[in-house]
């Protein structure tokens, strides 16, 4: 048995028993192994143990890897076809490369600006649709990107921006939003994150609410250090890189 199938033997008993814990069927999270600075060859055997969502965080490096590993796989059914997430920062001078390389979700769309960029260019050069998430900022922290909603449901100004914010992302062209997507402040304790997913779950009911006809599918929350806590509190998506494949390689 490889490491990494071990590895995730372990790591489906821990979202199982996240689940369990939380009244919920682990066959609605979706386990997305971040494979930043891993090499094509980790992401084959990753495949080969049944992942079939992968995570980048730097765009030149994920179409590297998402074209790779298509030459690797060959001609496939669509089911059996990976998905890939583009969960890190976006930068503007970058968003082509993310159209053009075959993403299938982008986590990390942290502003109006942003989204009418990404839109412009899939309209101008004819790229597919993209899904996204949009992320925000509930936690308050400074060093975090994302649509600033810190204390939103005691200050309900920022909640009204964002919700005019989310009307203007929703009728551009070729962008379908598919719910929210926050990172936690780091801690080596997981319950320090909990009020982060706990704050990101409310602002997504209360969305469904107010804007019903909209996609709330998913929240993308929980990464290897605090993904039973995200579970806990209704992650649909966790992103997890360290507990499938050990400590990143340095570059």
């Amino acid at each position: 048995m490889s490491s990494i199938t071990a590895n995730l033997e372990a790591l489906y008993q821990r979202i199982n028993s996240a689940a369990q814990r939380a009244g919920r069927s682990s066959n609605d999270i979706t386990l997305v192994a971040v494979t930043k600075t891993h090499p094509v060859e980790t992401v084959v055997e990753a495949y080969q143990a049944g992942l079939r969502h992968f995570g980048e965080n730097r765009a030149p490096e994920g179409k590297e890897k998402i074209v790779a590993l298509s030459e690797q796989l060959g001609d496939i059914s669509e089911d059996a076809r990976p998905q890939w997430h583009f969960i890190g920062h976006v930068q503007s001078r970058q968003v082509s490369i993310l159209l053009d390389g075959g993403f299938d979700l982008i986590h990390s769309v942290d502003s109006l600006k942003l989204a009418q960029r990404i839109s412009r260019l899939a309209v101008r050069d004819d790229y597919p649709a993209i899904n996204i998430l949009l992320q925000c900022n509930v936690s308050g922290e400074g060093t975090k990107s994302g649509f600033e909603l810190s204390h939103w449901p005691a200050n309900k100004e920022p909640f009204v921006t964002f919700i005019e914010e989310i009307n203007q992302i929703a009728k551009l062209d070729k962008i379908t939003i598919q719910g929210l997507m926050t990172m936690a402040p780091l801690s080596n304790n997981p319950e320090e994150a909990r009020p982060t997913f706990r704050g990101l779950a409310a602002l997504r009911e209360k969305l469904q609410l107010e804007m019903p006809k909209l996609d709330w599918r998913h929240l993308s929350m929980g990464m290897t250090d605090d993904f039973e806590v995200a579970i806990e509190e209704g992650a649909t998506i966790i992103r997890v890189g360290r507990a499938i494949f050990g400590e990143r390689r340095t570059t």
